[in-house]
């Protein structure tokens, strides 16, 4: 009879902290957990949680890579945690909250603050310019092939992977990040989109925006859902630069 491989013991080291408690300091707290087949580190922190420790605190929502909620530190690199196998990294693993965004607790980061301003401050959102809206008029045409490069770029979750990977952001915390400059480059590249090349200038043309990216590529490097934003931010540096040479 051939002896089955016992399972390996997993040695999670998860970064605790409760900011709301005065008397809390940041602190290091190792898990011991048996793994399984086709373990993530989503299936890791709910073990902990139901049978270990159930304060600990970290975000989750669809399991799938789809909301970007789970997204924190793996052995120093931002990731997701539904999406990361432990069959692919050592036993000992350590986690901690993705930095620059606000902590709620140990794992769980508020993203939305700050994917909120950002929205808002680039004006993400269809600019058509007409002054009344027409239910009745049809939808602008639009080439399969841009509509696969929009739906691309529209892949991009929030997880904030990429803010927490990019050494600009570091220096630099009002810089827009990978995260931002692709959403311009999706609707500059929308034909429904009625902006100018000089009116997405006044948006990222300065230091903030495309000239502050040290072109590191460290936001593709950790992408979890692996968006070409290098050639993005290319495609956006040369418009810009086009854009003030006219001017």
């Amino acid at each position: 009879m051939r002896d089955e491989k016992k399972p390996r013991l997993l040695e999670i080291s998860i970064l605790r902290f409760d900011p709301h408690d005065s008397e809390d300091v940041p602190h290091m707290e190792t898990f011991k957990i048996e793994e399984s087949d086709g373990m993530t580190l989503y299936i890791v922190l709910n073990e902990i949680r139901e049978h270990h420790d159930n304060s600990l605190k970290f975000d989750f929502v669809c399991r799938a890579g789809i909301c970007g909620s789970c997204s924190m530190l793996v052995n120093g690199r931002p990731t997701l945690a539904c999406r990361t196998l432990t069959s692919k990294l050592d036993k000992h693993i350590t986690l901690a909250p993705l930095p620059l965004f606000e902590l709620i607790g140990d794992l769980s980061i508020y993203t939305g603050k700050w994917m909120r301003y950002l929205n808002e401050h680039l004006e993400t959102w269809i600019h058509d310019k007409e002054n009344t809206l027409n239910v009745d008029k049809l939808e602008e045409r639009m080439e399969p092939e841009l509509a696969d490069e929009i739906y691309e770029i529209d892949r991009c979750v929030e997880c904030g992977c990429c803010v927490a990977g990019c050494g600009t952001i570091q220096m630099r915390p009002s810089f827009a990040g990978a995260v931002g400059l692709n959403k311009i480059a999706r609707y500059h590249l929308d034909p429904r989109d009625k902006r100018s090349d000089e009116e997405y200038y006044e948006l990222i043309g300065d230091e903030d925006g495309i000239f502050g990216c040290m072109t590191l590529l460290g936001c593709e490097d950790v992408c979890p859902k692996d968006l070409p934003l290098q050639s993005k931010i290319a495609y956006l540096r040369r418009m810009m630069i086009k854009t003030s040479m006219k001017n």
